[in-house]
């Protein structure tokens, strides 16, 4: 299929771009990697009337690295993501996303945007307690982004909002393991354990509407518990859904699985 026709806007600066974003009245889309998109334009299930290219706004793909984050602009393409050693869980979190093609283009903002639950940025985003800097009409905010994602593809982005950089605090030690059928397909499930000071937060994708955190399994290992008793717990915290990928019991083991590998990086014994 072809896309609906759509007019096509360029801007020059991100003020332009949140102008021509509350001039769509919410028939505007941002065009970054367009790896999300695009397809789904292809497909009619996305139909602007006016996409806004971002990609030539200057100052949107750096990184800059501080003694406790990395914060990297929302134009920064997963496959730098990936080749940086400065925050080595968001390199291994984004050497999963899809393929060389697909993460040289693909965007950082662009995926937490999206907010597909199966992305893996999203996940880390959560599980980091990264923090979202947005431009809008009346300028900058910022977001948790645990407050980020409100929904299967929903966030608290305005229609005429942006994400302009996202900041990854730094973890202590971390974990990360994920479930997909094939390397590059969309993860079914993916865990992420990160330790700021004496803590461990654990937090899982694919497994709900948005990524989520496993506190029953923070409770058990804060409580000395075991790794596999954490992910025994996470697994039953949960609330997934079937769908043609897996059945409710699928997913509960594999969130266990996937939390104890990840566990496994990081210390506590089964």
């Amino acid at each position: 299929m072809k896309c609906a026709p759509f007019d096509y806007v360029r801007p020059s600066s991100v003020e332009e771009a949140v102008t021509t974003l509350r001039q769509a009245a919410g028939d505007g889309k941002i065009l970054a990697g367009g790896q999300s998109l695009v397809p789904v334009m292809a497909m009619r299930m996305a139909r602007p009337s006016v996409l806004v290219d971002v990609n030539r706004i200057p100052g949107l793909s750096s990184v800059e690295v501080d003694a406790r984050a990395l914060r990297v602009g929302a134009l920064t393409r997963h496959a730098l993501l990936e080749a940086q050693d400065e925050h080595p869980l968001l390199a291994e979190a984004a050497g999963w996303i899809g393929h060389t093609a697909i993460r040289t283009r693909g965007t950082a903002g662009g995926s937490l945007a999206h907010a597909d639950p199966s992305a893996e940025l999203p996940v880390v985003a959560v599980a980091t307690g990264a923090t979202v800097t947005v431009a809008g009409p009346d300028g900058l905010r910022e977001l948790d982004a645990a407050d980020l994602f409100t929904g299967m593809m929903t966030t608290a982005l305005a229609d005429d909002e942006m994400i302009t950089s996202v900041r990854f605090p730094r973890p202590d030690r971390w974990g990360f393991a994920e479930f997909a059928r094939r390397h590059g397909d969309f993860a079914l499930v993916t865990a992420v354990v990160t330790g700021f000071g004496d803590g461990l937060r654990v937090t899982l994708g694919g497994v709900s509407a948005a990524p989520v955190r496993a506190h029953a399994a923070e409770e058990v290992l804060a409580g000395g518990g075991t790794a596999r008793d954490a992910a025994q717990a996470a697994s039953q915290e949960i609330e997934p859904t079937a769908d043609l990928h897996g059945s409710v019991p699928f997913r509960r083991a594999m969130a266990a699985e996937m939390v104890r590998r990840a566990l496994a990086r990081v210390g506590p014994g089964e």
